[in-house]
């Protein structure tokens, strides 16, 4: 599917800590829509990014750890695929992380288009875990993390507490209604706050520089 007529230059990027049964079959089937979509046989034929000085789809068993720093030419089909990966990794994780996909439109020159041209660029979050709780952790550390660093401007860190215990109201809300549906166990409380450390940047505010990790 890779080639250099495709609209897109597609970007993933996470870190995903896996339970420590599993092998590199397993993460190599769970793996397949990505490699299989950039054409190749396997994981170790798939695994290398488009880009030479990205590390690519790396499985470090020791650390029981899945890197991603991959680029592969695409379309907007690519989107299906993330989701089956997504699924599949869910049963090999042992606790929720995020995945940053940048979609960059190969089309878009910025030095040659109009000033009032916009690119076709894309951002997407993706987020896996074993449990749903694993799942909506992760997302409120990162909403936690991105509203604390924009409200630093204004604000002192030690100001925030509140902001934080509303954000942490309205997902204990969410589960609990997650519960009262699916019957599952409670939520770790969150962790981080108002002294956490920065989320990833650039969700919003012009183009995505492309590598920047």
């Amino acid at each position: 599917m890779s080639n250099y007529n495709t609209p897109f230059e597609i970007h993933v990027h996470g870190d995903v800590v896996l339970r420590a049964d599993v092998t590199f079959e397993q993460l190599q089937e769970a793996l397949r829509p990505l490699w299989k979509y950039a054409g190749a046989k396997s994981l170790a034929d798939g695994a290398a990014s488009s880009y030479e000085d990205e590390p690519g789809i790396e499985f470090k068993p020791k650390d029981h750890l899945l890197q991603i720093c991959w680029t592969v030419n695409g379309d907007e089909d690519f989107r299906h695929n993330l989701d089956e990966m997504c699924m599949s990794i869910n049963e090999l994780a042992e606790q929720g992380a995020s995945i940053e996909v940048t979609f960059y439109d190969t089309d878009f020159d910025e030095e040659e288009e109009s000033a009032d041209a916009e690119a076709r660029d894309d951002f997407v979050m993706l987020f896996v875990g074993p449990t749903p709780a694993a799942i909506m952790q992760v997302q409120r550390d990162l909403l936690v993390q991105d509203v604390i660093n924009m409200m630093e401007r204004h604000f002192d860190g030690a100001e925030l507490g509140g902001v934080v215990a509303e954000i942490d109201k309205l997902f204990g809300e969410r589960f609990d209604a997650l519960v009262n549906s699916l019957e599952l166990g409670k939520p770790p409380r969150g962790t981080g706050g108002a002294g956490g450390s920065g989320g990833p940047g650039g969700h919003g505010g012009g183009r995505r520089p492309r590598h920047l990790h």
